[in-house]
């Protein structure tokens, strides 16, 4: 009977060490779908570019049209993104904690960019922000040009990106405690007190996961850009065009090491924002 205790509390450890069952045909499936959907495609992509050596590749990527298309692209989508962490904040504020006629409907306009074809997107924001569009009118008798100018891509990435971050810190909201809140108004706290250290706190790690994926989503958007872009090289032409137009001249492994300079930098940004969830995550950092 003593022998037999142990050999069945052993047993009961192996089960519990696997929570699904059939954890190895799970674990299979998900490692051979992975591969077939991200792995492969990303080894392709990391492969291809060698075709033109070291140097080629440098030349290709340090070539002053691909510089300026990474840095428009990374560059207003970073814009963007910083745009949609307050705006998208605000707006999911004003949802979880109002009540006002339309409030629905509000609610669902928002994920309209998630379901709108991105070339739809673009000529609808072209025809509103051209010169002689309702809004582009207004900006260029203010001086500002909007289509065909940096500004324009901004305003694209906003938008697209814009759904992102409103998803991600709305259901955070909808279940911060409003005790929390209470509390410190009883201490004495004022309303801004109250947003900066009782709120916000909360609502950070989603923020940054909301302004990530914004940010991840601008950095490769295409349809909705290029028609309000202009598409001048070394000025309003972003990077998925320059691939894009690689491709058209069937120059593939170009393509492909300008994908792999957008890959690369996007890997090192979002690793940075996870390091930064981490740190913000973990109790007594940065004391």
């Amino acid at each position: 009977m003593s022998l037999a205790l142990p050999t069945a509390a052993a047993g009961a450890r192996r089960r519990r060490r696997h929570v699904l069952p059939g954890f190895q045909l799970s674990l299979g499936f998900t490692v051979i779908y992975l591969s077939l959907i991200v792995l492969i495609p990303l080894s392709a992509l990391l492969l291809r570019p060698w075709e033109l050596g070291v140097a080629g590749v440098w030349e290709v990527v340090s070539s002053p049209r691909v510089v300026a298309a990474l840095r428009l692209s990374f560059g207003a989508s970073a814009i963007a993104a910083a745009v949609n962490a307050v705006m998208g904040l605000l707006v999911a504020w004003i949802l979880v904690r109002t009540r006002f006629p339309g409030r629905r409907l509000l609610d669902a306009i928002i994920d309209l960019p998630f379901a709108l074809p991105t070339a739809v997107a673009g000529i609808a924001l072209t025809a509103l922000y051209a010169p002689n569009g309702p809004i582009g009118q207004w900006l260029t008798e203010l001086g500002i040009r909007a289509a065909y100018s940096p500004l324009g891509v901004i305003i694209a990435l906003t938008f697209v990106g814009f759904p992102f971050v409103v998803r991600a810190v709305q259901p955070v909201l909808e279940d911060l405690e409003a005790g929390l809140e209470e509390a410190a108004l009883t201490l004495g706290a004022s309303a801004w007190q109250r947003t900066w250290m009782v709120v916000l706190p909360a609502v950070r790690p989603a923020l940054i996961t909301g302004v990530s994926l914004a940010f991840a989503r601008a950095v490769g958007e295409y349809g909705s850009v290029i028609f309000i872009a202009g598409n001048l090289p070394l000025r309003t032409e972003i990077a998925p065009l320059l691939i894009i137009v690689r491709l058209e001249e069937y120059d593939y492994a170009g393509a492909a090491a300008v994908g792999l300079a957008m890959l690369t930098l996007s890997f090192v940004i979002l690793l940075g924002v996870n390091l930064l969830q981490r740190v913000i995550a973990t109790p007594g950092a940065g004391r």
